[in-house]
């Protein structure tokens, strides 16, 4: 029985660890030209918030710089209400460039994000896998450098995000809004 368990477990890792390495990341990643402004255009996630809120979603403003120590500080503006909420977010460089780590402080979820795809001057595809003691879930995000991108662009997240097991319920290019927009620097 305890065998049986130990194999179950083991392979409940290496299928895991096996979807984190199925996810790519950009070659030859420049972290420096990934820094400044960007505004999130598409947001597809199967986890249940994403599904409680997706009504009320818009794009945001997202303000990307480097730590002194390597690492990621995400500010990201959004609005909620009447208000602009703005939440900060430190992405931990790992040994893969491209690749980072972070823990919600809130929900004490571990997210393993993957700059998968970027020109650095238009758009940036990311994706993430969140894992949390309910259960794991997938997000990938859509960054651009203006508030729209083409068609194409708009095409290859969605079907990245098809190709990541997500359904098209669970995939929302994010409604325009000038709202919040201003206050980002």
């Amino acid at each position: 029985m305890q065998t049986t368990l130990l194999g179950i477990l083991g392979l409940a890792l290496l299928g895991t660890l096996h979807a984190q390495d199925s996810i790519p990341v950009q070659a030859d990643f420049q972290q420096d030209k990934l820094t400044g402004r960007w505004y999130s255009i598409g947001l597809a996630s199967n986890s249940n918030w994403f599904k409680e809120k997706r009504h009320l979603m818009k794009m945001c403003t997202t303000i990307i710089s480097t730590t002194a120590e390597g690492n990621l500080e995400v500010t990201s503006t959004y609005p909620k209400g009447d208000q602009c909420v703005t939440r900060n977010s430190l992405y931990t460089k790992t040994e893969q460039p491209g690749r980072f780590s972070y823990t919600s402080p809130r929900w004490g979820s571990k997210h393993n994000i993957h700059v998968v795809e970027t020109n650095y001057e238009e758009y940036a595809l990311v994706a993430t896998q969140i894992s949390k003691s309910t259960g794991s879930s997938t997000m990938v995000l859509l960054y651009s450098r203006t508030k729209e991108l083409s068609p194409e662009r708009l095409e290859m997240f969605t079907q990245f995000s098809r190709e990541q097991g997500l359904t098209d319920d669970e995939i929302l290019i994010l409604p325009q809004t000038d709202k919040c927009m201003a206050d980002a620097a």
